[in-house]
Formats: structure tokens, C-alpha cells, sequence
């Protein structure tokens, strides 16, 4: 697991961009007290999805407005029709960590 971010510092609703050391850019979102983590690069505009905003489970690009779901990378409408890879995340200490190895799976999502 990679450290990612303190969870004090991700607003509720919110999405902040954390940078791990040598890896791609990682988007983090809270949403209803559970925090969500995603690639940050949006897979129709390139654009940093942090830089976007959250609409229930949906991370939206300030491009185009394509959106994804934070919960399991799928694209949720036009024009973005590639998903992103969400990561599983743990809380511990007050910490976000995510193991960055693997995207999320749509059976580790459900329930």
C-alpha cells in the first residue's frame, strides 16, 4: 500500500491530486465519509481529473464533463467511453493508502 494523503485533508464531496513519489498523479475523493482513489489523468481529455469536481459517486472532467465513477473506474457518460483505474484504498491512522499495483474490479466494488 502507498501512502497517499492525510484524510483530514480531503474535504467531504471534495477530490484533491496527490503526486506518490515517482508514480503517476492520483486522484483522491471523499465522498459520504469513504474515500475513493483513481488515476487523475481523465481517459477521453488527458485532463487532471482533480482539478474537476464530484457528483455523488462521479468524479467529472473540467474538459469535457466526461465522468467516471469513483468506485470502479467505468465511464458514466459521453464523451468519455474509456474506463480509469480505481484503486483499493484503506484508512489507517487518519491516512489514505492505496495499493496502486492493482485497479479495482467490479465484483470488490459491489455491496
Amino acid at each position: 500500500m502507498t501512502r497517499l494523503i492525510a484524510a483530514d485533508e480531503v474535504p467531504e464531496g471534495d477530490v484533491r491530486r496527490v503526486r506518490p513519489d515517482g508514480l503517476e498523479a492520483v486522484a483522491v475523493c471523499r465522498i459520504e465519509g469513504a474515500y475513493y482513489a483513481t488515476q487523475d489523468r481523465c481517459s477521453h481529455a488527458k485532463a487532471s481529473l482533480s482539478e474537476g469536481w464530484v457528483e455523488g459517486h462521479d468524479l467529472c472532467c473540467p474538459v469535457h464533463d466526461g465522468r467516471f465513477d469513483v468506485r470502479d473506474g467505468r465511464p458514466m457518460c459521453f464523451p468519455a467511453t474509456d474506463p480509469i483505474r480505481a484503486f483499493p484504498v484503506q484508512v489507517v491512522d487518519g491516512v489514505v493508502f492505496a495499493d496502486l499495483r492493482a485497479a479495482r474490479t467490479d465484483q470488490e466494488v459491489s455491496g
